[in-house]
């Protein structure tokens, strides 16, 4: 079974990149081994999760997916 993410539309970088890191060690990935897993680079990973850089929707997806997780967008509220 998968676990979930909810995303919020009005998320912002650092928010994303604190769940992206939480979800990758609690997986006992490496930034390298995730960057591998969805076709990046480490240093990318690395900005994302110290909220340098925000994700398009369809590569946090991937991040997520690479991570075992699903992703569930709902309307901000």
């Amino acid at each position: 079974m998968m676990k979930g993410i909810l995303l919020y539309c009005s998320m912002n970088a650092f928010f994303t990149g604190q769940i992206i890191e939480e979800a990758r060690k609690k997986a006992n990935m490496t930034q390298a081994e995730l960057a591998e897993k969805i076709g990046t680079n480490k240093s990318y990973i690395s900005r994302v999760e110290t909220g340098k850089t925000e994700p398009k929707v369809s590569t946090f997806y991937r991040i997520a997916s690479a991570l075992g997780l699903n992703v569930e967008l709902t309307p901000a509220m």
